[in-house]
């Protein structure tokens, strides 16, 4: 019975040694080459255990073999061919290229493309508006849409903003106050922005820049029951768009 037990225990440490160098199904190796010195001692272990089974001189020469076969075998077997970090008994994707960044089974990183924030688009300028009433010096004779001397005068004032470079496009507009009807308002409002498109043409800014728009008496910017704010409703906005 002692005899059989001496023989079946080197058996059972070179199994030990296979079992650890071998690969689990995961992928990952208990012994692997950065553990060989464990192999190494397993490996003497049992090379000393067969030898025992002789003599005590087989049992150090079998323990120093077992100790350089079992070192040898696990730092054989388990290299990093492709030099990725990932030895190639786990490495699921040997043949990596190199410097690329792998997981932890030796297969590249998902290369996800960058995300390019878009830059929030800046909104137009507002136009600057330039709005000439008939408070004060009066811009049209009453129910005209001649322009008077003195807006005439007021408008040459204003060519050299008109004429700017920075301003790509002029827009007049014209309003009237609540006396007489809607559409005839209207109808007034559309003659007398005309009126200021012509004048500004004749004045050397170009056709392309120029259009016009008459609103009738619906925005008001004072009450129709004055004098005073009536004259302030009757007027021509100028908007400049840079």
């Amino acid at each position: 019975m002692r005899d059989f037990s001496r023989a079946l225990l080197p058996v059972l440490l070179v199994s030990s040694v296979l079992s650890g160098c071998a690969t689990t199904s995961d992928g990952s190796s208990p012994l692997n080459q950065r553990t060989w010195p464990v192999c190494s001692v397993l490996g003497g272990l049992a090379g000393g255990g067969l030898g025992a089974i002789e003599s005590g001189a087989w049992a150090a020469g079998g323990g120093l073999a077992g100790a350089v076969a079992g070192g040898l075998i696990c730092y054989a077997l388990d290299g990093d061919e492709d030099g990725d970090g990932v030895f190639d008994r786990r490495d699921r994707c040997p043949d990596t290229p190199a410097n690329t960044p792998v997981k932890h089974n030796g297969c590249p990183l998902p290369n996800y493309p960058a995300v390019v924030k878009t830059p929030e688009p800046i909104p137009p300028a507002a136009p600057q508006v330039i709005t000439l009433s008939d408070a004060g010096d009066v811009l049209f004779e009453f129910d005209r849409s001649d322009l008077t001397p003195a807006a005439r005068t007021e408008l040459t004032a204003l060519m050299p903003q008109l004429m700017a470079a920075d301003v790509v496009s002029v827009k007049v507009v014209g309003h009237t106050d609540s006396k007489g009807s809607d559409a005839y308002n209207q109808s007034l409002s559309e003659r007398r922005a005309a009126s200021v498109v012509a004048f500004v043409l004749s004045q050397g800014v170009p056709t392309s820049k120029l259009s016009s728009e008459g609103r009738g008496e619906s925005e008001p910017v004072d009450t129709n029951d004055t004098d005073a704010g009536r004259a302030k409703n009757r007027r021509v906005e100028i908007h400049l768009n840079q």
